[in-house]
Order: C-alpha cells, then sequence, then structure tokens
C-alpha cells in the first residue's frame, strides 16, 4: 500500500561525524533530520527563495530526538517527515531516519514557528503557504499516529 508520507534521498553518514564511541555522534542526527526538512520544505512554500522574497521563514521552537540504533561511517539512510498539526503560525511534525535495509535509527518530533524576518516575530503564513501545510496535513491525517508523538523525557520510577 502507497501513502502521501514524504521521504528524503537517501544520505551517507559521513567519517567526520564518527565520535570516540565509533558511531555517530548525537548532533549528526539532527543534521540528517534538517536535511529531509530542507528537502520537503519547498513542498510546503518555504525555503531560501521564500526568506529572501517574501522576509519569511521557520524557526525550530522545540525538537526531540529519540536514538533508537547506531549509525556508522558510511551507512546509508533515508527520512521521512509527517505533517502531525498545525495552526496558523505553527507547525507539528514528526519525522523518522532509516538505515538503507529498513531498521529505524532514530525519531525526531519537532514544533517549527512562522516568523517574520523583520521583527523577528511569530507570524501568520500566508495564504498560499497555508494551503500547502493544510493539504499536507490533510493528506498525512489518513496516517497512523506514531506511537512516538507526544512522549516527554523523565525517568520513570517504579512503585
Amino acid at each position: 500500500m502507497t501513502h502521501p508520507l514524504f521521504r528524503s534521498s537517501m544520505m551517507s553518514v559521513s567519517p567526520e561525524w564518527i565520535d570516540f564511541n565509533g558511531h555517530m555522534n548525537m548532533a549528526y542526527y539532527n543534521v540528517l533530520f534538517d536535511r529531509c526538512a530542507d528537502e520537503v520544505y519547498p513542498q510546503l512554500g518555504f525555503g531560501p527563495d521564500y526568506a529572501a522574497t517574501r522576509k519569511l521563514t521557520t524557526y525550530t521552537a522545540e525538537f526531540h530526538v529519540c536514538y533508537v540504533r547506531e549509525l556508522h561511517v558510511n551507512n546509508r539512510v533515508s527520512c521521512t517527515f509527517q505533517m502531525i498539526d498545525y495552526d496558523e503560525k505553527r507547525f507539528h511534525c514528526y519525522q523518522e531516519l532509516y538505515h538503507e535495509d529498513g531498521w529505524l535509527a532514530a525519531t525526531a518530533e519537532a514544533l517549527t514557528l512562522h516568523i517574520d524576518m523583520t521583527g523577528p516575530r511569530v507570524t501568520p503564513m500566508p495564504a498560499d503557504v497555508a494551503e500547502k501545510v493544510a493539504a499536507m496535513h490533510k493528506a498525512h491525517a489518513a496516517l497512523p499516529r506514531p506511537d512516538r508523538v507526544g512522549r516527554s523525557i523523565g525517568i520513570r520510577r517504579k512503585t
């Protein structure tokens, strides 16, 4: 069964991303998630041209990563992007990073703000962009809600 979930192009783990433990340093998971967002953003109307011509952009307000399985040098991965929710000034998305063999390496969840760069301040999305965000949300609404969405961080104590 096919569905409208966005999947990035294949990306590779660079040797300089490997830490002293022999696996990819945690910071570079964010790089891979961000590269996926860079690929999907044009579908939503965002990106460098949007910032340059309209003086509007997005800022990440909150970003949560769950590290599921280690990645190593030269591993090839792709990343999904799912629109979970939105309003006139924000959107909530969820991403999964998959090794080319199909196993899950990490997940990420973000709350992103729409920004007027002249402030900078949070501002409503223009109608043409809001329509694209709404269309992606509608297309993704039929997808199952990922189990990891909305997780909190903390130490769970046995009672």
